[in-house]
């Protein structure tokens, strides 16, 4: 049998909410001020007691946490499920199909898991004092509130359902994204600013390339075999990434290759410039922001000035003094800061492999470089595959003896011949059109290669009666 005290103290927290709720200004000037004080903080206690508050920082010590980044793109989907939020924030940019909604500062967005009730609110917590001169910025935060007996409900299963559950959205997004780095030299990169992005929508697919099929295949078998071997990498012991060195003239087709690389296996595409990168932690702060499933393209690698090891410049007021060294490049790529990222393609390009013994061989050797891709000036066989997409044209023709003669010595490269086809949609005059186009490049190519000796014997001496018979001799030989 209940005391009428057990009773009682059973039914104070109810009574005491009853109390709180129903209290009107009128109401509490009839009750004494500490009576209402006591109520009010009894039912703060009880009710606010039993609530837990995790909150999630935007920003890690290198990169954006990987919680925060999960539930900003899962409360995306959330926020039309949920009767909270009156504010939005959203934005589209230009080639996106809808705009994205965000929650507003300090809106809630609620959220239920096996029967469990989520609160989500955004804040932000200011870190500086107003008369600093550069105070530190501020910090954005997720608050995560639920009862406290689901703790550890939370912790081990809801918040890795939020990142599971991200990750599955950011796999069904339609559109990549192509980031450039926002560094400019003498200048602080702040945390969540190193890159800009656009929409990358690019319609180079390894159907309409102009490569060999047995390079093409060899590519395509490469990229797939990578994207499937998670586990072999982990059990082998090394940072899931790959390399690809694609070396060849301009205009051979090194950027259509890395956007067909990049729509075969839906990555993103990071191009980065490391001739702006002031120091070795600037590179390293940079890398570490690039997300998994992407591609980061070192364009000109041979125009970097790396150099090679020990060799780096010691004289640190010489203008051309590079703060960012090989070392810190290579261990960024695949040293121990490597593992902060996987799934990774690196992409090095240059159009002088030649000039690549200038740079360390330790950056192109097999683990970086795993794979080198020559893309090389048209050949008949990409001649008639850039017939077949421009020009719908599959059969032979009556010029193709002659196109492909021209080729032999004419060094053209496809962007070349594409240019030609683009001008006009009649296959005939198309043809016709190059086989004048490679005409003059021959003429063009012999005349470079007569005129370069007779310039070089008649620079040699000032008579030139001398110098016009060095020349006929030069022409001779």
């Amino acid at each position: 049998m209940f005391t009428l005290m057990e009773v009682l103290k059973a039914l104070a927290p109810w009574f005491t909410a009853a109390v709180v709720v129903v209290l009107t200004p009128t109401v509490k000037e009839l009750i004494p001020q500490a009576v209402s004080n006591y109520l009010s903080s009894a039912f703060q206690d009880y009710f606010y007691s039993r609530l837990t508050y995790i909150n999630i920082e935007e920003y890690g010590d290198f990169a954006v946490d990987q919680i925060y980044y999960a539930a900003t793109i899962y409360l995306r989907k959330k926020i039309n499920d949920s009767p909270k939020p009156k504010r939005f924030i959203c934005r589209k940019a230009i080639k996106q199909n809808k705009p994205i909604c965000d929650i507003a500062m300090g809106e809630e967005v609620i959220d239920n898991f096996r029967d469990i009730r989520l609160r989500w609110k955004l804040r932000v917590v200011r870190t500086g004092h107003h008369l600093q001169l550069q105070p530190p910025p501020d910090k954005n935060i997720f608050e995560l509130t639920f009862d406290k007996r689901f703790k550890k409900e939370v912790v081990e299963s809801y918040l890795p359902y939020v990142i599971d559950r991200a990750e599955e959205i950011q796999r069904e997004k339609k559109g990549m994204k192509l980031y450039s780095p926002n560094c400019r030299r003498d200048h602080n990169l702040p945390t969540g600013q190193e890159w800009s992005c656009t929409i990358l929508e690019h319609a180079a697919t390894f159907d309409k390339l102009a490569m060999s099929p047995e390079l093409k295949r060899s590519i395509k078998d490469d990229l797939d075999r990578f994207v499937t071997r998670k586990e072999w990498y982990k059990k082998v012991g090394r940072a899931w990434k790959r390399g690809y060195l694609i070396y060849g003239p301009p205009g051979t087709g090194k950027s259509t290759l890395i956007a067909a690389m990049a729509n075969h296996l839906d990555f993103d595409v990071y191009f980065f410039d490391i001739s702006n990168v002031d120091s070795d932690s600037m590179l390293r702060q940079i890398l570490l922001t690039i997300s998994n499933r992407s591609m980061i393209v070192f364009e000109d690698i041979d125009c970097t000035q790396l150099g090679k090891r020990g060799e780096e410049k010691k004289d640190v007021y010489s203008y051309s003094y590079r703060k960012y060294t090989l070392s810190g490049l290579l261990n960024a790529m695949d040293g121990l800061w490597s593992s902060c990222g996987e799934e990774q393609i690196i992409v090095f390009t240059t159009n002088h492999k030649d000039q690549l013994d200038q740079l360390d061989p330790a950056l192109f050797r097999p683990g970086r470089m795993d794979m080198h891709v020559p893309m090389s000036y048209c050949t008949m066989d990409l001649f008639k595959m850039l017939a077949s997409t421009y020009l719908d044209f599959t059969e032979d023709h009556k010029l193709y003896g002659q196109i492909e003669e021209l080729l032999a010595n004419a060094e053209a490269t496809p962007a070349e011949i594409a240019e030609e086809f683009s001008r006009t949609e009649d296959a005939d005059a198309a043809l016709e059109a190059v086989v004048e186009y490679l005409k003059q490049k021959k003429i063009a190519k012999k005349s470079s290669r007569t005129e370069a000796p007779g310039a070089e014997k008649s620079s040699r001496t000032e008579d030139p009666g001398a110098a016009l018979g060095a020349v006929v001799i030069a022409e001779e030989s």
